[in-house]
């Protein structure tokens, strides 16, 4: 007879530095055969240029689930707060810029 497999459970430390986390308002996805790499950046009013402040480089089965976790924390949160209203590209012309279209920066 075949014992029920045991859950294994993850023990996940934060430390206080990255605890505090890291605000974003855009990011970029790129992707090769191998991995996906988002580079999350903060857009400024009049200011032309944005710096990467967190790169995260993860394979493809691991970005695909991080997709199922996301829209499912999404779904959670619109049941309870309401639709998200997406504005689109055009919500970067109130920082005088437009996301890259043939650049990318890695």
């Amino acid at each position: 007879m075949d014992k029920p497999k045991q859950k294994q459970q993850i023990k996940i430390e934060l430390d206080e530095k990255v605890g505090s986390g890291e605000y974003s308002n855009f990011v970029v996805v790129t992707h090769s055969p191998a991995e996906f790499v988002l580079d999350f950046t903060r857009l400024l009013p009049g200011v032309p240029k944005a710096k990467v402040h967190s790169r995260i480089v993860m394979a493809p089965p691991h970005i695909k689930a991080f997709l199922n976790a996301l829209a499912d924390n999404v779904r959670k949160f619109e049941s309870k707060h309401g639709e998200i209203k997406s504005p689109g590209q055009e919500s970067f012309s109130a920082f005088g810029m437009k996301p890259p279209k043939d650049t990318l920066p890695n």
